[in-house]
């Protein structure tokens, strides 16, 4: 599974990865959504349960690593993992930078790329982004590949209430960007 844009590869993340994916979830900065960075047994959790996605769902869904076509460093992650909502569970576009590599535009060219993966490859008919309330960069980025917040929900994470924004774009409603 690989999905290119301009400037970055998303693809499967391997035990390779491990190192880097630490550096971003550690980053009690990057985590701040969460409320705390990740411990090391929590980052191999984490690594564990997207490679748990990829052979549970053929390989289409996951967490993918964010990579740049120039270096070959991997800056992130980014992909569509199904995710409960309500009373069933939706495709969700989600992403997530290290710090150094925030405000450069990534995050929203990975996601529009998952986002026309999910319309054109997968043929779904709508995917979400769910964010919590506090979190105006990743609504920003949702927002731009022509989401619009539908609902609020609260999920409990780490024994804190969560509010959540539920953003969503359907199919008919993606804004083409000269594709």
């Amino acid at each position: 599974m690989q999905i290119e844009t301009e400037r970055l590869l998303l693809r499967e993340m391997t035990e390779d990865d491990l190192p880097a994916l630490g550096e971003i979830l550690t980053d009690s900065r990057v985590m701040y959504a969460w409320e705390h960075a990740f411990s090391p047994s929590e980052v191999r959790e984490w690594m564990d349960r997207q490679l748990q996605r990829y052979a549970a769902y053929g390989h289409r869904f996951g967490l993918w690593a964010m990579v740049l076509q120039k270096t070959g460093k991997m800056i992130g992650q980014c992909g569509i993992t199904m995710q409960p909502y309500k009373e069933t569970e939706v495709p969700e576009i989600g992403y997530l930078l290290g710090r150094g590599d925030w405000h450069r535009g990534y995050a929203t060219e990975g996601a529009l790329a998952c986002r026309d993966y999910a319309f054109e490859t997968l043929e779904l008919r709508e995917v979400f982004s769910i964010i919590r309330d506090t979190n105006t960069a990743s609504q920003n980025v949702a927002r731009r590949c022509g989401m619009t917040a539908r609902d609020c929900i609260v999920k409990r994470y780490y024994h804190i209430d969560m509010p959540h924004l539920v953003f969503s774009v359907r199919k008919e409603e993606r804004f083409y960007d000269g594709k």
